[in-house]
């Protein structure tokens, strides 16, 4: 069994392409989405929240760890980068050992507890900045540049 999961994030880290023993290529990247809640509707810093870069907001962070396979695992490697928007529609994948899907936990460098979800990728598109330019389907090359600004990290 599995869940249809639709995210909208930031690459985390550069795609890492691999291939089965058998030739089948295979890529990963992690995606970060992001929930903002404005201080005025919220009096205290939710549990596992944290302040945002401006002050004025309550922000969490939830990390998808995206497995693509064949065509769309070459072309995510391709065309994919660190910091870019992207579109990823897929199933949801986890720690199903008492029925739900659980994400998979583990300590950070930090010493902090972590957590990420597990998808595997049906679709992958890449979007433009927040300001527009559309969105341009994985195997073209992404519209626009960077904007460090964007990133939930």
């Amino acid at each position: 069994m599995f869940h249809r999961i639709t995210i909208i994030g930031f690459v985390g880290q550069p795609p890492q392409m691999r291939y089965t023993e058998d030739g089948t290529p295979v890529t990963n990247f992690s995606v970060a989405t992001r929930q903002i809640v404005s201080k005025e509707r919220v009096a205290g810093c939710p549990q596992g929240w944290k302040e945002s870069l401006n002050g004025k907001n309550w922000e969490l962070t939830t990390w998808f760890r995206v497995t693509c396979w064949r065509k769309l695992a070459e072309a995510a490697n391709n065309f994919l980068e660190k910091g870019q928007q992207v579109f990823v529609e897929g199933e949801l994948r986890g720690d199903a050992v008492d029925g739900n899907q659980n994400p998979r936990i583990w300590t950070g460098n930090d010493g902090e507890h972590r957590a990420s979800y597990e998808v595997t990728a049906r679709t992958v598109k890449f979007l433009g900045k927040r300001e527009g330019n559309g969105g341009a389907p994985v195997g073209e090359p992404p519209p626009g540049g960077e904007d460090d600004d964007l990133l939930p990290f």
